[in-house]
């Protein structure tokens, strides 16, 4: 009976860290390849030349000139080829299912680069000093927030995708410099 009961426990916690680890979020930055709207699929080719097959969920959200515009469509309908992004995702077994995309580029976020001086992850901003010495706080969408959370405070130099709501700038993914 205790045998039973042990092994019991030792499944029940595997699976429950085998569904936690299905939670991680990702990202790839890249350019927008084949779309397949009929599997609602999006290739994402990175700068290295990997290819990336990420599936869209109608809770997908998006940032950027071309998302302001569309509204509360789809994310996934505003997409096209050449386009560059920034695609957050989860992946359970071999499936990347996209959480957010950031369009990036000349109608996309804005960017600035600088070392980073601060994490504040109760406020949920980072600080970042420019290189002309100024420094500016960034307050951390929940994609973001996960992304200090992987050690960002000791990253140093990095590239910011920002967009300005109500006054405030509001960083939406970081990119490591390093």
């Amino acid at each position: 009976m205790t045998k039973g009961l042990r092994s019991g426990l030792i499944l029940a916690l595997f699976a429950c860290s085998a569904f936690a680890a299905d939670d991680v979020v990702s990202a790839v930055q890249g350019t927008v390849g084949a779309i397949d709207k009929t599997a609602k699929t999006v290739a994402v080719k990175t700068a290295d030349g990997t290819v990336y097959t990420v599936h869209f969920a109608g809770k997908t959200t998006e940032h950027g000139a071309e998302a302001t515009a569309h509204g509360a469509k789809d994310a996934f309908l505003s997409m096209k080829e050449g386009d560059e992004v920034v695609v957050h995702y989860t992946e359970k077994g071999a499936v990347k299912t996209a959480r957010e995309v950031d369009h990036i580029g000349k109608e996309g976020l804005h960017a600035s680069e600088g070392a980073v001086k601060s994490v504040d992850r109760a406020a949920k901003t980072v600080t970042v000093k420019t290189a002309d010495g100024a420094e500016e706080t960034y307050h951390l969408t929940a994609e973001a927030t996960r992304e200090t959370a992987k050690g960002l405070d000791k990253v140093g130099k990095v590239t910011v995708y920002y967009t300005e709501e109500s006054g405030k700038k509001i960083a939406h993914f970081f990119k490591s410099q390093s």
